[in-house]
């Protein structure tokens, strides 16, 4: 099968475009605008600090509970926009798909791109608790980076296999909300990973936001070193579903127009 990836690269303005215009239409016509991508973590950040901090007294790496908790939350937050975003994407732009032919991986890898400037934003209240907290950044955030690319990559991973399934079972976008709070608190992002037993730490790791949220913590923050074990299997499970999920929408393409 062939996966056309040379296709997407010759339609990239048609991505940028896209991306644009999900950037627009999600602030379109709304009071606080941009103050959404900063409100929602903080406002999660809050209430986890009080919850999980004060009164559950949560171990934190030896780091404030608060930036603990939001360092987590923001590829957190990417990851449940992203997966939100491009489950929904082909029975969303369904105007365009019947009417004209592109590949058909643009929309839901636009959809995903689109979270990156909510994670942007809310990226600088980071640097601001960090800064009020005399936190310094490592060597190690030089492979800040690759967990981003991490988050986004496990994001489309997942968001092919539901785009492509809720084009011919549209109830698939009712499980999504409940998917993405169940998979919430699977990933230790209240809580460190530390506290699961190393010998089952590994099998923390198949949810792959797991290795998402701690390498992205340890690059930023410089707390204790995630797991081998646990990165390792992060990263094989998002490359089997990964390139399951690519084969599988490429597989079932073809049938969108009609059915969506």
């Amino acid at each position: 099968m062939r996966l056309n990836l040379r296709d997407v690269w010759a339609y990239r303005e048609l991505l940028y475009f896209l991306i644009w215009r999900d950037v627009k239409v999600r602030y379109k016509q709304t009071a606080l605008g941009a103050v959404w991508a900063i409100l929602q973590p903080v406002m999660t950040m809050v209430m986890f600090s009080a919850l999980f901090g004060r009164l559950a007294k949560m171990p934190s790496d030896g780091i404030p509970y608060p930036v603990f908790a939001f360092a987590a939350l923001l590829p957190w937050q990417l990851f449940a926009f992203a997966l939100n975003e491009s489950a929904n994407s082909l029975v969303g732009s369904q105007h365009l798909i019947t009417k004209v032919y592109f590949p058909r991986l643009i929309v839901p890898l636009a959809a995903v791109l689109a979270g990156l400037a909510d994670f942007a934003i809310a990226f600088v209240v980071l640097l601001a608790l960090m800064f009020y907290y005399g936190i310094v950044p490592t060597a190690a955030v030089a492979l800040l980076p690759l967990f981003i690319v991490f988050a986004i990559a496990t994001a489309l991973a997942v968001g092919l296999w539901l785009s492509s399934l809720n084009v011919t079972f549209r109830d698939v976008r009712y499980t999504v909300p409940f998917l993405t709070q169940f998979w919430l608190f699977t990933t230790p992002v209240a809580y460190p990973s530390s506290i699961v037993p190393e010998k089952w730490r590994a099998l923390l790791g198949l949810n792959p936001m797991a290795g998402v949220v701690e390498g992205f913590r340890w690059a930023l923050l410089g707390n204790a070193r995630p797991s081998v074990p646990l990165l390792t299997v992060s990263v094989v499970a998002v490359s089997v579903l990964f390139v399951g999920g690519l084969l599988y929408f490429r597989k079932t393409e073809t049938t969108f127009a009609d059915l969506v």
